[in-house]
């Protein structure tokens, strides 16, 4: 199994790159958001990937973290979805996104990835609901050695009389992952405090960890 790729990108294609391992030339398949993500021809990059076996074919998958891995593993479990209808979701919704309609339940969000229909997407979010917070609460872990440079980029300092920007998508899903726990440690059940977590980061993309609880915190408390 060949989990993961480190070296220079030799090759770009539409939906896939071609990464140079010391003179061995690798073909990894990718997103469209991992495509626009990578550095530039001749520089180093690193992808966790996944291989798909089947009678006539032997592809890689590559992802530009292991959170993001495991969400293509899992979306794939779903009937009618497949490696390439996966990759699209997390093309267009990244895992975080990806998350957040599954856990909010909007299939809408999950159709408008490319060559997702309807029915497809509804599956989606009735299987996996349950299953979404557990990935979640993995999330700080599998974004604590992310393996692409060119995902993390340093936050741009605030100018007075602007709103802060929206943290990188990797910090955004620790930060996710870090409120989630903190709500399971107070004794909210998982779904409830999954909503919750992902509702406000929805609407407030620039909270860290403690802005998310306390947002959090205001929408599971019970109202008169």
């Amino acid at each position: 199994m060949i989990g993961k790729i480190s070296g220079r990108l030799d090759w770009r294609g539409a939906d896939n790159v071609l990464i140079d391992v010391r003179g061995v030339g690798y073909i990894v398949h990718v997103s469209d958001r991992t495509l626009a993500a990578l550095p530039g021809i001749g520089e180093a990059c690193a992808l966790y990937t996944e291989l798909v076996v089947r009678e006539d074919l032997l592809q890689l998958i590559g992802f530009p973290t292991m959170l993001e891995k495991e969400w293509h593993r899992l979306l794939t479990t779903v009937q009618g979805v497949g490696a390439k209808a996966a990759l699209s979701i997390l093309g267009a919704l990244g895992a975080e996104g990806t998350a957040r309609a599954i856990t909010l339940g909007d299939a809408r969000a999950i159709q408008a990835a490319p060559g997702i229909g309807p029915k497809i997407a509804q599956r989606v979010v009735l299987e996996l609901k349950s299953k979404a917070p557990a990935i979640m609460a993995q999330g700080a872990a599998l974004h604590a050695e992310p393996v692409l440079d060119a995902v993390i980029e340093p936050a741009a300092p605030t100018r007075p009389g602007r709103k802060a920007a929206a943290p990188p998508v990797v910090a955004r899903a620790a930060y996710s992952a870090d409120a989630l726990s903190a709500l399971l440690n107070l004794g909210y059940g998982q779904a409830d405090a999954a909503q919750a977590v992902a509702q406000v980061s929805g609407e407030q993309p620039e909270a860290d960890t403690a802005a998310l609880i306390r947002h959090a915190l205001k929408l599971l408390m019970p109202r008169n």
